[in-house]
């Protein structure tokens, strides 16, 4: 049964992007703590392996992050829970035009994917248009909306 899950979409390299971006800032946090606790030694060596352990799972959650689906639900992995959605408990699959408000200003997020179960609860995806799978593939992006919208109204049903 696990194997019949598949992510409609290649990721992005930006994901590569961001796993080296964490390994820079692994290793400051590293730096700094050594100087600031003044550890030598097993303290260093201690704190490296436990450092290369979080980035590690953490670059690999990063490569698994999206949304997966299989013929009997939808999957959505983010970077610390997986959520599973039958089909049957989809009410929609829409579009969101995101925004943050700061103050008095709005700044336009982009367009993400989101899914309105059928209890009227919102579940936030992993898809977003500007994000590192579909920043310079907007295409791509309408194409997975598309399919998880088509396979929800054939499967869903």
């Amino acid at each position: 049964m696990e194997n019949e899950w598949i992510r409609p979409y290649s990721a992005g390299p930006g994901r590569w992007l961001v796993i080296g971006w964490e390994a820079v800032a692994f290793g400051l946090l590293g730096w700094a703590s050594i100087g600031l606790f003044e550890l030598t030694g097993a303290g260093v060596h201690v704190l490296a392996v436990l450092m290369a352990a979080v980035w590690f799972f953490g670059g690999w959650r990063i490569l698994e992050m999206g949304v997966y689906v299989s013929p009997h639900a939808l999957r959505i992995r983010g970077l610390l829970r997986t959520r599973t959605l039958r089909w049957d408990d989809i009410a929609h699959v829409r579009l969101h035009r995101h925004s943050n408000k700061i103050g008095r200003w709005e700044i336009e997020g982009g367009m993400t994917v989101l899914i309105e179960r059928r209890d009227g609860s919102m579940v936030n995806t992993e898809l977003w248009a500007q994000g590192v799978d579909f920043h310079r593939r907007p295409q791509l992006f309408r194409e997975v909306y598309h399919d998880l919208r088509n396979r929800h109204l054939s499967l869903g049903k």
